[in-house]
C-alpha cells in the first residue's frame, strides 16, 4: 500500500474524545449496518513539536519502577504515542471497529536514547490488515523522531485484534500452530496488583479506557471485572529487566491472559550474557500463581 501525504494534527488526540467518538461510531455501524470494507486508510497521522511533562515522567517511573533519569522509557514514549495511534483507528474509513479491540502483541525497537527535554515528532500508520482464527487483526505503527531529525529513535508495532469481525475477501488462517503447554517455572517476582492498578496507570498514561478503571465501567462493556493495562504489565517486566539492557534494545511481548485486579502476578526474568560477559538479551514471563494460566511473555535484547 503507498502511503498518501500524512493527515497533520494540530496538537494530540484527547482520548477521552476518541472513546467516546467511538462509542458513537459503534452505535452507527449497529443502526446502518456493519462496514463492508477491507481496504485500510493510507494517510498516516503526524503531530509535531510534542514536550514531555517532567511531573507526568516522573510518576511514570514510580509507578512502573524505572530508575528515576532524563531518558524517556520505552513504555513511556508507547504511552505518550498512543493517542495518536488510536486516533487512526477512529477515523471513519478504518475498517474495524475501535471499541473491543484486544491487544495482542506489541513490538518496540529502541533504537537511541530520547529525554525530556527533546521535542518530539510522531507519527501513525495502520497496516497488514489479515484473518485470525478469531476475527481480524491489524498492526498500528508509531514512530517518534526528535523534533526536525528525519531519523526514527523509537519505533512501535502494536497489533490489535477485532474479535468476531470477519471482513470480505480476508481469509482466516487455514492452521494454528499448538502452542506448548505451560509449566510456570520458579519465579523472580510476585506482584501484588490492587483494584486501583488500572486508575493508576491511566493517570500517568492518559489511558482511561473504562475497562480498566472499576469493577462496574468493566462489566458495563462485558468483563467481569476490570483488568490490568497490558502495556503497563509489560513496562513493569521491561523495568525489572533494568539497566543492563542499555539505551539501544528491541522489546517484544506476546499478551495471552488478562489480569484481573485485584490478582497476584507470578514472574520470571531469565537473563543469558555474550562470551565476554556483557548482557545479551532477557526473556520474561508472567503467570497467575493460582491457576497457573501465563499471562504474557516475551523478550529483551541488545540491539
Amino acid at each position: 500500500m503507498t502511503l498518501a501525504q500524512p493527515v497533520i494534527l494540530a496538537e494530540m488526540p484527547s482520548l477521552s474524545k476518541l472513546y467516546v467518538n467511538a462509542a458513537a461510531q459503534a452505535a452507527r455501524r449497529r443502526l446502518l449496518g456493519t462496514h463492508d470494507s477491507a481496504v485500510l486508510p493510507a494517510e498516516s497521522h503526524e503531530v509535531r513539536g510534542v514536550r514531555v511533562g517532567v511531573e507526568n515522567l516522573t510518576a511514570y517511573q514510580h509507578l512502573i519502577g524505572e530508575t528515576a533519569s532524563d531518558v524517556l522509557p520505552a513504555g513511556f514514549i508507547h504511552a505518550i504515542a498512543f493517542p495518536l495511534a488510536m486516533s487512526v483507528l477512529n477515523r471513519d474509513d478504518f475498517p474495524l471497529p475501535l471499541l473491543g479491540m484486544i491487544h495482542l502483541r506489541n513490538s518496540v525497537q529502541q533504537r537511541s536514547p530520547l529525554v525530556f527535554t527533546d521535542v518530539l515528532d510522531m507519527t501513525a500508520r495502520v497496516e497488514n490488515l489479515r484473518g485470525h482464527r478469531s476475527g481480524t487483526q491489524v498492526d498500528v505503527v508509531a514512530e517518534v523522531r526528535p523534533g526536525g531529525s528525519g531519523e526514527v529513535y523509537w519505533r512501535g508495532v502494536s497489533t490489535y485484534l477485532s474479535k468476531g469481525v470477519f471482513l470480505p475477501g480476508i481469509d482466516k488462517p487455514t492452521a494454528v500452530p499448538p502452542r506448548a503447554d505451560f509449566q510456570p517455572p520458579d519465579p523472580t517476582a510476585l506482584w501484588h496488583l490492587g483494584v486501583d492498578t488500572g486508575r493508576a496507570y491511566a493517570a500517568v498514561s492518559g489511558d482511561f479506557n473504562p475497562i480498566h478503571l472499576s469493577v462496574l465501567s468493566a462489566k458495563a462493556l462485558g468483563m467481569r471485572r476490570s483488568i490490568a493495562h497490558g502495556m503497563y504489565l509489560a513496562s513493569r517486566a521491561l523495568a525489572d529487566v533494568g539497566p543492563a539492557r542499555g539505551d539501544s534494545f528491541t522489546w517484544d511481548v506476546e499478551f495471552e491472559a488478562p489480569v484481573f485486579l485485584p490478582s497476584r502476578v507470578a514472574l520470571e526474568i531469565a537473563t543469558e550474557h555474550s562470551g565476554s560477559g556483557s548482557w545479551k538479551h532477557s526473556r520474561f514471563v508472567a503467570w497467575s500463581p493460582r491457576s497457573g494460566r501465563r499471562h504474557f511473555s516475551g523478550t529483551v535484547a541488545a540491539l
